[in-house]
């Protein structure tokens, strides 16, 4: 085959792409790993986060999970724990969130019905205000779980891989 007739498959190629397609060719999504850190914002908390292919909507670990009403609206109160990179001790932090909505989740041990809220978190050079579900899970290795509706703004995941890229966003977000 030519040069000629390889470009010419080439443009062929590209005019009959979609838009999304071509725009996914030009800007190829990025790669995280299945385990990657993550700044929950505006508290600048950084936890480890578990890309979860498996469940539908992010959730948190999340403790001593308090309901209560602020102006009208559903709100809760909750602490996640997290390990301080410079003691290397658990440490609790608090949060109060407006609840978007609750869902129902179905486990081993049955359903249950758990708050959602809203957390601005920061990966890689991103911030994604993204919906987490809320539970007490114990001693969780990993705090927070992204799931495929996060996931789907995130890009690619390789399993083989972990802590691909650092937080790096603004600190006024």
């Amino acid at each position: 085959m030519t040069r000629t007739t390889v470009r010419l498959l080439v443009t062929l190629a590209t005019l009959m792409m979609t838009p999304a397609a071509f725009s996914a060719a030009q800007n190829p999504a990025k790669v995280f790993g299945w385990v990657e850190e993550g700044i929950l914002l505006p508290e600048k908390v950084s936890v480890k986060i578990k890309l979860d292919t498996g469940a539908l909507t992010s959730s948190m670990d999340a403790k001593d999970l308090e309901h209560f009403e602020k102006d009208g609206e559903k709100w809760v109160r909750f602490n996640v724990e997290v390990k301080d990179s410079d003691t290397g001790k658990m440490v609790s932090i608090p949060f109060e969130r407006r609840v978007e909505r609750s869902v129902k989740v179905r486990g081993a041990g049955g359903a249950e019905r758990r708050p959602v809220v809203k957390l601005k978190m920061c990966i890689g050079d991103q911030v994604y205000n993204e919906e987490f579900s809320l539970k007490n899970r114990g001693k969780m290795l990993y705090p927070v779980l992204i799931g495929r509706r996060t996931l789907e703004h995130l890009g690619a995941v390789d399993v083989s891989r972990t802590f691909t890229t650092e937080p790096k966003c603004d600190g006024s977000e």
